[in-house]
């Protein structure tokens, strides 16, 4: 049988449909990249909020027009199955089996009774789903590592640890064999990932273990060690030093703030406030002159005043952020947010969103114009169609044009893969234009 996967939402959600495909792959099953191709689609949907709910549900029903086809089974897995299965069931009678979070632990048990029809291409392995059968579905030079699953922090707008439950740190070791495996596969850049990596170990080891292991990561054959969602309430002197002694640790603090006033902070349950952000930037560009500052923010949050929105807005200008994102708060069922007075319409909201990135578009312009005749070692990953330049990432983009690329001229021979040196000649808003 020949099995087709849509992997939807953040990259941890793209490690767990990794290890779908190699469960499939150990039980011997053909995996396809032709949704028309395959007999069964298996769609891993995010329900983070609004935009990927609609997202999983149009691209659920996208799948469902192969089934007047070849395809056999369509199955839907991951975060909007686990809030909403029973709903769903009931609106898309066009899936034939809903897999939530929850049932992860015996994913091929329920697979094997969708497909008991065709039990002899069913071979008797694990039923769980294992890191360390996991299919890197990225370009090969890059991989992420899944470190914890869940999130305790319970911010107010936020439904991921209803979704995923509690913050659960994976054990040391285990961690270290999956990223020794990764490497010996020739992975190039290792990028550590959780709901919140400065977290990890505290639930396990009472004491947080990111800057351990980061060092450990770097004994091994990795060019790039990155990590990302480092909160700021817990980025440490120890996280600091390391990043700033460890050459391999890219020079990149992707920090989620969410706000900068005060009173937006206090209602959202964040565990900083506007000084000790403000504090904490300082401290990171002394001590790592030429580090990239990534951060994520929420406007129009329930109650958020005009004031508050000014203050944002100016703060934006003020620090300058690498890397900013900007998203229109989004009414979440069952967080505490959802029942605060003071919601603001739809339209401000989004209003006050683009503003920031506005704001944003001309920073990121700037930020990029003073790197031209500067000099960057860059990670050669695919060329345009049209031949003229290759694509590439330095320490300063994370994958999948994020932080967008650097468009390097082909001027001679590179090989897919190859870390070379370039100079930037050129600067867009949010891409560079450079040649080797």
């Amino acid at each position: 049988m020949k099995i087709g996967f849509i992997s939807l939402g953040c990259s941890k959600n793209l490690v767990d449909t990794e290890m779908m495909i190699g469960l499939f792959k150990k039980n011997k099953y053909e995996i396809v990249s032709n949704p028309a191709d395959a007999e069964m689609i298996i769609v891993n949907t995010c329900g983070f909020i609004d935009s990927a709910k609609k997202e999983a549900i149009d691209t659920i029903l996208e799948m469902a027009e192969y089934k007047k086809n070849n395809c056999k089974y369509l199955v839907a897995t991951g975060c909007l199955v686990e809030r909403y299965k029973e709903d769903l069931a009931k609106e898309l009678p066009e899936v034939d089996l809903f897999v939530s979070l929850s049932e992860y632990d015996n994913f091929w048990g329920i697979i094997e009774k969708l497909i008991k029809k065709n039990k002899d291409t069913v071979n008797d392995y694990t039923s769980m789903l294992s890191p360390f059968d996991r299919e890197i579905t990225t370009n090969g030079y890059y991989a992420y590592l899944k470190i914890a699953e869940g999130c305790s922090n319970n911010c107010t707008y936020c439904a991921i640890p209803k979704i995923r439950g509690p913050f659960k740190s994976r054990p040391f070791e285990e961690i270290i064999e999956e990223a020794q495996g990764l490497s010996d596969k020739g992975v190039e850049e290792i990028i550590v990932i959780a709901q919140d990596t400065t977290k990890y170990g505290m639930d396990l080891y009472g004491k947080p273990r990111l800057a351990e292991l980061l060092r450990e990561l770097c004994k091994m054959n990795f060019h790039w060690v990155r990590f990302l969602y480092a909160y700021p309430e817990s980025i440490t002197d120890e996280l600091i030093t390391t990043v700033k002694d460890e050459k391999k640790i890219v020079n990149y603090f992707d920090m989620p703030i969410q706000h900068i006033s005060n009173s937006v902070l206090k209602r959202m349950a964040r565990r900083t406030n506007e000084k000790e952000i403000n504090e904490l930037i300082s401290r990171i560009r002394k001590e790592i002159p030429n580090v990239v500052l990534r951060t994520s923010l929420i406007a129009g949050f329930p109650g958020e005043t005009d004031e508050d929105f000014s203050k944002l807005k100016e703060f934006v200008k003020a620090v300058k952020f690498d890397r900013l994102g900007c998203f229109a708060y989004s009414k979440e069922e069952g967080t505490p947010a959802e029942k605060m007075d003071g919601h603001l319409p739809a339209k401000l909201k989004k209003q006050r969103a683009n503003e920031i990135m506005k704001v944003q578009k001309e920073i990121s312009k700037e930020n990029n114009t003073r790197m031209i005749g500067k000099k960057l070692e860059v990670l050669i990953e695919n060329i345009t169609e049209d031949g003229k330049y290759y694509v590439a990432r330095s320490y300063r983009e994370v994958p999948e044009d994020t932080d967008g690329v650097i468009y390097v001229e082909n001027t001679k021979d590179v090989i897919i893969g190859d870390f070379v040196e370039v100079e930037i000649i050129d600067a867009m808003e949010y891409d560079l234009v450079a040649r080797l």
